[in-house]
This record gives C-alpha cells, sequence and structure tokens, in this order.
C-alpha cells in the first residue's frame, strides 16, 4: 500500500503530496509556491508577508458565520538528516515514503512529518466540504527548524483569530498548553594550520548509527551524543600519548542530538598498536554504557593518508578538552509539571569551516526564561575558558501554560467525546511558536496536538498510521465545537 492510499484519504493525499515537495529550513520557495498554487486550484484565498509566511482563508461552513476565527497553523520547513549511505539531495528529491505495518516511514532519510501533516491538515481543512467550522484561517511559516525565524518575523495583520491551533506536537492523547523558550550559543575556535608530523601513524575514528533526536523532546532518553563520543576517546589518548589533530567534525542542526561525528589524527609509530588495542577496550566499554539505548552503535577506525596539515598542538588540546567537558543533556526538572524537563542543553554540532576556524554549535532551552539565561551563561563561560570567541542567537521566548484556555477545554471535552478518554494536559520542553504568535497578537489563547511520531530529526523518524485518523477526526470535532459555542 502506498501512503495516499492511506485513510482518511484527504489528509493522507495531501501529506503525500507535500513530501514531494523539497522543503529544507531557508529554502522553502518551492513548497510555498507548491502550496499557493493549491489555493489558487481550489479558489481559496491566500496570502504571504515579506518572509514568506503563507495565510490562506476559508468562510464558514452555512450557519456559523458568527462562530469565532480558528487559525490552524504548521511550519512548511523540515530537518534534511539523512544516513551517512544515502545519496539523497534534499535540495530536489521526493522523500521516499513507504508503509511498515503500522507506520510511514522513509527510506534513509527523515520522513518530514514534522511538520508535514501539520501542514496536510491544514491543506485538507481548506478543501474538505463535510467539516463544520465557523471561519478558518491556515498559517504556514518558515524557517521553524533553524530558529523559529517565520513566526519571530510574521506580518502585521496576517492572522484575525483569536483562537489557534498549533499542529506541530507528536504524541496522541496529549494536548499541550506550553513550551520551552530557546537559545544558541556558539563558540569559534581559530587555529594555525602547522604541517604534521612524520614518524606519525594517522587514523580516522568514526561513530555513527545512534539513535540522535530531538533535542527538545529526546534530550532526558540518555543518548549517546557522537560528539561527546569522540572528543572522550582523543583525550584519553592524549593522556597517553603525543597526538595530533587533523580534523574533527560531527552532528548537523542545532536542535538534532548528533548521531555522527569523525576525527582524523595522529599519534607517533611506536605507538600505533598500542592506540589500536586501546580503542578496541573503549569500544567495549562505550557500547556497554549505552547498553539498551543506542543497540546500532559502530565505532570504527580505519587507516588515513598522512594529511598535509594538522591543527596546532594548543589549539587541538584546548579544542578537544572543550568538547569532552562541555555540558550536554537534563540541567534540571520542573517543579510544576510532573516529567516535564525546565532546562537542558544539547552539544549539537561541531564543523571545521575554513583553514583557520571550528565552530561549535550548541542549544540551549528552558521553560524558565532566567534557566535559559543561566545555562546559555554557563556554557559560555565554559568554551570561554578554552578560548574560544562565543556569542548567543537572539533566542526565542517559552510559551506559559494558561490552565484556564477555553480552547484548551474544547480540545480536551473533543477528544474524550470521540475516544472515551481524557487527554493529558502537558507542556513540552521542545520549542513552538506559540511563544513568538503570544508576543505579537497577545489575545490569542492556544493549544498544540497533533498525530504520535518517533524520531524525528532523525532518519528514523516515523508516523503512527492510527493516530492519524484519530488527529483528523480530533481536529475536525474541535472546528464543529468552536463553530457550534
Amino acid at each position: 500500500m502506498e501512503v495516499k492510499d492511506l485513510k482518511p484519504e484527504l489528509i493522507w493525499k495531501c501529506f503525500d503530496e507535500v513530501t514531494k515537495i523539497p522543503r529544507p529550513s531557508c529554502h522553502e520557495e518551492k513548497i510555498r509556491e507548491f502550496l499557493l498554487k493549491f489555493a489558487a486550484d481550489h479558489g481559496i484565498e491566500a496570502k504571504t508577508d515579506k518572509v514568506g509566511n503563507v495565510v490562506m482563508k476559508k468562510a464558514a461552513t452555512k450557519g456559523h458565520e458568527n462562530a469565532p476565527t480558528v487559525v490552524l497553523q504548521s511550519h512548511m520547513d523540515m530537518v534534511c538528516e539523512k544516513n551517512s549511505d544515502c545519496n539523497h539531495d534534499f535540495s530536489k528529491d521526493p522523500i521516499d515514503t513507504y508503509v511498515d505495518g503500522d507506520w510511514v516511514k522513509a527510506r534513509g532519510t527523515t520522513l518530514g512529518a514534522d511538520n508535514g501533516i501539520g501542514v496536510a491538515a491544514a491543506m485538507a481543512a481548506m478543501i474538505d466540504p463535510e467539516l463544520k467550522h465557523g471561519p478558518l484561517e491556515a498559517l504556514f511559516t518558515i524557517n521553524e527548524e533553524i530558529g523559529l525565524e517565520g513566526a519571530e518575523n510574521l506580518g502585521k495583520d496576517m492572522i484575525s483569530g483569536k483562537l489557534l491551533i498549533n499542529m506541530d506536537s507528536e504524541d496522541d492523547g496529549e494536548i499541550f498548553v506550553g513550551c520551552a523558550g530557546g537559545i544558541d550559543t556558539t563558540a569559534d575556535f581559530t587555529y594555525q594550520r602547522s604541517c604534521t608530523p612524520e614518524h606519525f601513524s594517522y587514523m580516522r575514528v568514526s561513530v555513527s548509527g545512534l539513535l540522535g533526536g530531538h533535542s527538545g523532546s529526546d534530550i532526558h532518553l540518555g543518548r549517546a551524543n557522537a560528539n561527546k563520543i569522540i572528543a572522550r576517546f582523543i583525550w584519553e589518548c592524549s593522556q597517553k600519548w603525543d597526538i595530533t589533530v587533523c580534523e574533527i567534525e560531527g552532528g548537523n542542526l542545532r536542535n538534532a542530538i548528533p548521531r555522527e561525528a569523525h576525527a582524523v589524527f595522529g599519534v607517533h609509530s611506536d605507538h600505533h598498536e598500542e592506540l589500536k588495542k586501546y580503542l578496541k577496550k573503549y569500544h567495549t566499554a562505550i557500547i556497554n554504557e549505552y547498553k539498551g539505548i543506542e543497540p546500532s552503535m559502530e565505532l570504527t577506525v580505519e587507516a588515513a593518508e598522512r594529511p598535509e596539515f594538522c591543527i596546532d598542538s594548543e589549539t587541538s588540546i584546548r579544542l578537544v578538552r572543550a568538547i569532552y567537558s562541555a555540558p550536554h543533556g537534563v540541567f534540571s526538572w520542573s517543579h510544576d509539571l510532573e516529567g516535564l524537563v525546565e532546562t537542558s542543553t544539547n552539544l549539537a554540532a561541531v564543523k571545521m569551516i575554513d583553514e583557520n576556524l571550528v565552530r561549535i554549535t550548541t542549544s540551549q532551552r528552558s521553560s524558565v526564561e532566567s534557566r535559559k539565561d543561566d545555562v546559555a551563561g554557563q556554557v559560555e563561560a565554559h568554551f570561554q575558558l578554552a578560548g574560544a570567541k562565543v556569542y548567543h542567537s537572539d533566542g526565542y521566548p517559552g510559551w506559559a501554560p494558561n490552565m484556564k484556555s477555553p480552547i484548551m477545554k474544547i480540545s480536551a471535552d473533543a477528544y474524550e467525546e470521540l475516544f472515551g478518554v481524557r487527554p493529558a494536559i502537558k507542556a513540552i520542553h521542545a520549542g513552538l511558536e506559540c511563544g513568538l504568535f503570544l508576543s505579537k497578537y497577545p489575545d490569542l489563547d492556544m493549544v498544540s496536538f497533533g498525530p504520535t511520531m518517533t524520531g524525528v530529526h532523525s532518519p528514523d523518524e516515523k508516523l503512527l498510521i492510527p493516530t492519524v485518523e484519530k488527529f483528523w477526526k480530533h481536529l475536525a470535532r474541535v472546528l464543529e465545537k468552536v463553530a457550534e459555542a
């Protein structure tokens, strides 16, 4: 069975179409063109703002013209992660989706259900003649995955509705009424290129096969960080022998736990066999530490030709120490909502930018604004001690829960009526765009819900098919209840 043949047919057909459109962050021109053509083909009013956000508007069904306007919100872009052996080009290739039992998956890449299924739901709502609803607005934002840029720069008067349903959540049976704020901290290490020493043996050490995942919703699961594993090995080697580091890289996106990393480094040839033996010992220790958490972890070493240049010895040691000792993971748990991570940091990426610069990207989150600033400050101080130049992004605000929210009650009642179970009311440690919407439209009343997804921001991303039907029925019932209120 193909994705487009799943039921309910309309939302799955829309999702199938969305997966065929390239939509990396910062390159949403194709998905924007697709959405505007979709609106034109169906006679739907649509407009864009100066940064490229799109809004569609649909009149109320007959008899519900005076109901409150509801905004259905999703983001256009997707996280573009792939396995190292996958040749997919996210700038032009469609996602290769397939059905595996109760799940929809992608071959070798992220699926893009985050947030393609939300885009599909909004599209379906715009054209489904069976829905009962008041006035509808569908808001599609840009660059959510790299810093919520569409929400931050949303044009004035793009939306008029006072009720907003964010469709960027990943757990059936849960309604979210709050989220963490976030900020990025970047550390730049400048170095001098040195000639690689003679009489050294050079090797490439790699870690792969990690689960990775979303740096907000998965940070508490204790998954391995590829950058930390590589840096730890090199640091331990440096305590035994003189080494030289020629290359070190790992991770990709600020909001993804790094799944793969590698380093090219050398050790005096006299110690080459000792190092190989030590790698086996290290490999056994790491596999044991993450037993039951990282079942597919691979740590490999292979001989490398002697590179022409390496990072100067002083900087390489400072760099490795800094990565190895950098904070990563949960800082604190919420005292208000049981099981909610309050504050965390993600050591996201290590990149060699040019011939004399290594850039380390980290991301901090917290549902308490002062704690967000505190953990970002601690990360800054850590890298300053290692001699790096450190700077922060502008950050984005959190979304404080409103436990008296009318749309929350309507959404919870609708779910219970349909499925006989009261949904859990939660806040999420991941960043949602709702906090930024609230800063621009202070009267907004918002909730977030969606179908079940796992492995988001990684090639293991998958979408649970039965929950998509529940999500669609829930959304339709919420719109009906708002219209009839």
